[in-house]
C-alpha cells in the first residue's frame, strides 16, 4: 500500500470533523500528488502532540520559521509509509526522543491552515505521542527552542489549532 493509499484509508476510518474529513479526501482525490510538498495547491502534513509518560505536560517546539510554539510535524517524506510513520519519524526528528508511542485510535484531529506560498495550504494528520520515561528532548535545527508545557499553560503561549489538539489528546487519555 502507498502512502496515499494509507492517507485515503486513514481519512475514511477516521470519524470526527466529517466536513474537513471530506475536504481532504476530495483533495487527494484532485490532486494524486497531494501528499507531497511540491503540490502547491496544497499537501497533506502528519505531526504528533508529545505527552510526558506522566500524561500532564506536553512538549512543543518554538518553530524557526513561524515563530510559534507547535507541535512536532511536518512534511511526509517517500520513506514514510504510513501517516502514522511519518508523524512519529517528524515527532522524533524535532524533539530528539526516540520511542516514541502513538495513543491509539488514529488520528486525534486534523486541522488545515494556511501557509505562505508557494503552496497554499497544510491538510495536517494530528497524532498524539507518550514519550518513555527516560526520554531526553533535544533542539532540532527547525527549532528554536523546546520546552514542556504542563496542560493549563499552553493556552498561553500557543495558537487555538494546538489547543484544540490539546483538548482532544486529554479527552482521549
Amino acid at each position: 500500500m502507498s502512502l496515499y493509499d494509507d492517507a485515503v484509508h486513514v481519512l475514511k476510518d477516521y470519524t470526527d470533523q466529517v466536513q474537513l474529513r471530506q475536504d481532504y479526501l476530495d483533495h487527494l482525490a484532485a490532486h494524486p500528488d497531494g501528499m507531497w510538498k511540491a503540490c502547491t495547491a496544497g499537501h497533506l502534513t502528519a505531526s504528533a502532540l508529545v505527552i510526558d509518560p506522566s500524561r500532564d505536560r506536553v512538549l512543543l517546539t518554538l518553530h524557526k520559521k513561524l515563530g510559534m510554539w507547535l507541535q512536532m510535524g511536518g512534511h511526509c517524506e517517500p520513506g514514510d509509509t504510513t501517516l502514522e510513520a511519518a508523524a512519529l519519524r517528524e515527532g522524533s526528528e524535532e524533539s530528539g526522543i526516540s520511542g516514541l508511542e502513538l495513543l491509539p485510535g488514529g488520528p486525534v484531529r486534523l486541522d488545515r491552515h494556511p501557509i505562505p506560498a508557494p503552496c497554499h495550504w497544510h491538510f495536517d494528520v494530528q497524532y498524539a505521542a507518550v514519550a518513555r520515561p527516560d526520554a531526553v528532548a533535544a533542539i532540532s535545527d527547525e527549532s528554536l527552542d523546546l520546552r514542556w508545557f504542563g496542560y493549563d499553560d499552553v493556552a498561553g503561549v500557543a495558537d487555538e489549532s494546538v489547543v484544540r489538539l490539546l483538548e482532544r489528546t486529554r479527552a482521549r487519555l
